[in-house]
């Protein structure tokens, strides 16, 4: 069950990647091993009472939150800092957000990596190989540690084109804003012990913190594609995971059929990503759709004015 449950949540999370929708891995992990859970032991074996309180209802409240707090402080920071805006001076921000976003990162590592850490020690207890009760050990800690890392600086440049270009433009003060109302919001919330997406709070907060700014613009399209990437997230992986773990425990050949399948469709979406790569050489280039969005609405307005002339 474990096993058919990470199949749905790492191919949702691929998904979506490849997509260039911050989706939340957080809700796809728990979605696949819901699904995983509820083909392998049935309804029963799901307290949804925990579920709705600890996961949903923070996935709801959050980004908004996040939102608000970031509207707030962007705003308050470029009333606060008018003079020095106005002559083009943000490096006091731009320093800062060094702060900010290793505070991000920081918050990430309380929340949504150990996560990670709690399926692997379920597994370890699961197997006979660690006591019941008893917590992650090291090399598990780092293990997570490492890989989400090396995840995000490997792939991560089309989620943070998406979140940094195509969402709002961010400048150094929306950014900073952005950063800390996230980061703040994410720490709190690790130590109340609600289950958030750093993916969700951050997009949340980019939300507000163009909000925040006089003139900046929210591509409001991008931002309805999110949430309906969010709002499937969790269903769409325990689909997966309630089908994998019915075809993993009905024979060994349905298990190699499932490994098959998984790794066959990973393949499959990294080849089809390569066809567009985003790298830290081309993820500040305006996406495509924007462009071409732009360009059209260009066209438009100069065939209009010829008219009108």
């Amino acid at each position: 069950m474990i096993f058919a449950g990470l199949v749905g949540a790492v191919l949702w999370n691929l998904t979506t990647w490849y997509l260039g929708l911050p989706s939340s891995s957080t809700h796809a992990l728990f979605g696949g091993l819901i699904g995983a859970a509820v083909i392998g032991a049935g309804f029963g074996a799901v307290n949804f009472g925990v579920v709705l309180t600890n996961v949903v209802v923070p996935a709801l409240l959050s980004p908004l939150v996040a939102g608000v707090v970031a509207l707030v402080a962007t705003y308050a920071a470029y009333l606060i800092t008018r003079q020095a805006t106005l002559r083009g001076s943000d490096a006091g921000f731009r320093h800062g957000q060094t702060v900010s976003a290793s505070l991000v990162s920081l918050a990430h590592g309380t929340n949504d990596a150990q996560k990670t850490m709690g399926v692997i020690t379920l597994t370890l207890i699961a197997a006979g190989y660690q006591e019941s009760g008893s917590g992650p050990q090291f090399w598990v800690i780092a293990g997570c540690g490492l890989a989400i890392a090396l995840g995000t600086y490997l792939g991560g440049w089309r989620i943070m084109r998406t979140v940094g270009k195509r969402i709002t433009d961010i400048q150094a003060p929306q950014g900073f804003a952005a950063e800390t109302s996230s980061a703040a919001t994410i720490l709190v919330s690790s130590h109340l012990g609600f289950a958030l997406s750093t993916t969700q709070v951050t997009s949340g907060a980019v939300v507000g913190a163009g909000l925040g700014k006089k003139l900046a613009s929210v591509h409001w399209g991008v931002v309805g594609r999110i949430a309906i990437a969010w709002t499937v997230t969790l269903p769409a992986a325990a689909l997966v995971g309630g089908l994998a773990a019915w075809a993993a425990s009905s024979s060994v050949l349905g298990l190699g059929i499932v490994i098959v399948a998984a790794l066959a469709a990973g393949v499959t979406l990294y080849l089809l990503s390569r066809r567009h790569p985003v790298t830290h050489d081309t993820v500040n280039n305006e996406p495509e759709p924007v462009a071409a969005g732009v360009r059209s609405a260009g066209v438009r307005s100069a065939r209009e004015g010829e008219g009108t002339r």
